[in-house]
């Protein structure tokens, strides 16, 4: 199995979310989020006392998927993501180790809900 975050514009999450969907995807957890660096959006960056620095809101869209599946998620998440404008964000897939249902116990990509 492997985990997908991306870190996307919080505008284009909705395109995003409808792209993970047509390509089969259910399950994710959508969170906002304040990216530093690279990841700000130059345009919309704002100097931050907390950050002391510059940072831009972003939001971090996760998942787990079967391992074959990786690259059609990552495809769909630049598909609903991509402006082409500096800003757009990054992708990162990890292998997942171990997956364990919380309520019945089961393990494995038996879990993943499909």
């Amino acid at each position: 199995m492997k985990e997908i975050k991306a870190y996307i514009r919080p505008e284009r999450v909705d395109n995003v979310v409808r792209a993970l969907e047509e390509s089969g995807f259910c399950c994710m957890t959508i969170v906002n989020v304040s990216g530093l660096g690279q990841f700000s959006d130059p345009k919309k960056a704002k100097y931050s006392f907390e950050f002391v620095e510059k940072y831009s809101k972003a939001v971090k869209v996760e998942l787990v998927c079967n391992s074959d599946q990786a690259d059609e998620a990552v495809d769909a998440i630049i598909r609903g993501g991509r402006t082409q404008k500096s800003g757009d964000g990054v992708i990162f897939v990890s292998p997942v180790e171990r997956s364990v249902k919380i309520r019945t116990g089961e393990e494995g990509e038996g879990i993943l809900q499909h």
